[in-house]
């Protein structure tokens, strides 16, 4: 066969927890996200022909093992049950950083899963696919939580706790607001963040929160954007996680000041979001990013709709 057997798809990037919602809220962000090629073999199981990093090169650290990527655990699992007796080969184009709190692991099992899902003579929803990405983004993360992998994967805003799964619920979004990332040149380890979480908190600390999750939700219903900031917190896991990232206090503040509704880690960080209007995005963005970049850190931003499309295959 000849390259131009492979199938293609595109899985975005992703906010995840989206500071309000610990393992239950993610957001898709536009113009960052993985890709990963796929086609039939004639030769049995799941392999990777290569994976290539950011700059096009060979990644130098990611493996092309099958059973220890991403991409080709959730590739192996949706082909597994589909029965088919083929072999798949696969390429992964990294376009999402690796430890960067922009759902990286995530985005490479969506865009396998959708693409394998496109080589079966009859494909499966994309509601269905959710639990071989899962499959792929638990081995990264050490746990089974999709606040990544569902908005990677249908877009938008997305209710997705572990406890409902694999159902997710697409959010509504206020009218009016978007998103802004920010990448620090930094690695935050999700396992290890995770594993290093306090294990019990207070009633009062579960009731706070749980009552900003819920008022956050009913903003998204009502078009509320004056409840969404107010509600838009973490008092949990932000504080434990901060000290990871030495640029968040000041990305924060300067988001803050420059008039966002709430900023908050992505993920276990580095990155960093903010949730603004409109029209204040682009001037937010640079700022948070003219204050990391005071603090030593080179970085990178997107500004995003909150119904940024999920992963697709391409043409």
């Amino acid at each position: 066969m000849d390259d131009s057997s492979f199938v293609t798809a595109f899985a975005p990037a992703s906010i995840g927890n989206l500071g309000v919602g610990f393992d239950m809220l993610g957001l898709a962000i536009a113009g960052a996200g993985d890709r990963v090629s796929a086609r039939k073999t004639s030769k049995a199981g799941v392999s990777i022909r290569e994976v290539r990093g950011l700059d096009g090169e060979i990644h130098p650290t990611l493996s092309s093992k099958a059973d220890e990527n991403t991409a080709s655990i959730a590739a192996k699992s949706l082909w597994d049950k589909s029965g088919d007796d083929s072999g798949l080969e696969l390429i992964v184009h990294k376009g999402v950083p690796l430890q960067s709190g922009m759902g990286s692991s995530a985005a490479s099992a969506v865009a396998a899963a959708v693409a394998v899902n496109a080589l079966l003579d009859e494909p499966l929803p994309r509601e269905a696919l959710l639990e071989h990405a899962l499959a792929g983004e638990q081995f990264a993360s050490g746990g089974l939580h999709a606040d990544n992998v569902a908005p990677s994967l249908i877009g938008g805003l997305v209710l997705c706790p572990q406890v409902l799964l694999p159902k997710m619920i697409s959010l509504p979004v206020p009218t009016g607001v978007s998103s802004v990332l920010v990448h620090p040149e930094l690695q935050v380890n999700t396992a290890d963040s995770r594993n290093r979480l306090a294990k019990g908190y207070s009633m009062h600390q579960w009731l706070t929160q749980q009552g900003y999750l819920a008022g956050f939700i009913a903003a998204c219903n009502q078009n509320d954007i004056e409840l969404l900031a107010e509600c838009l917190r973490d008092e949990i896991i932000e504080p434990q996680r901060a000290e990871s990232v030495p640029c968040f206090p000041a990305v924060k503040e300067s988001a803050m000041k420059a008039g966002a509704l709430g900023c908050s880690l992505s993920g276990s960080g580095p990155s960093i979001f903010a949730l603004c209007l409109d029209n204040k995005a682009a001037n937010i963005a640079v700022m948070m990013e003219q204050a990391c970049r005071k603090m030593g850190y080179e970085c990178q931003s997107w500004v995003s709709p909150l119904d940024a499309a999920g992963a697709r295959v391409e043409d």
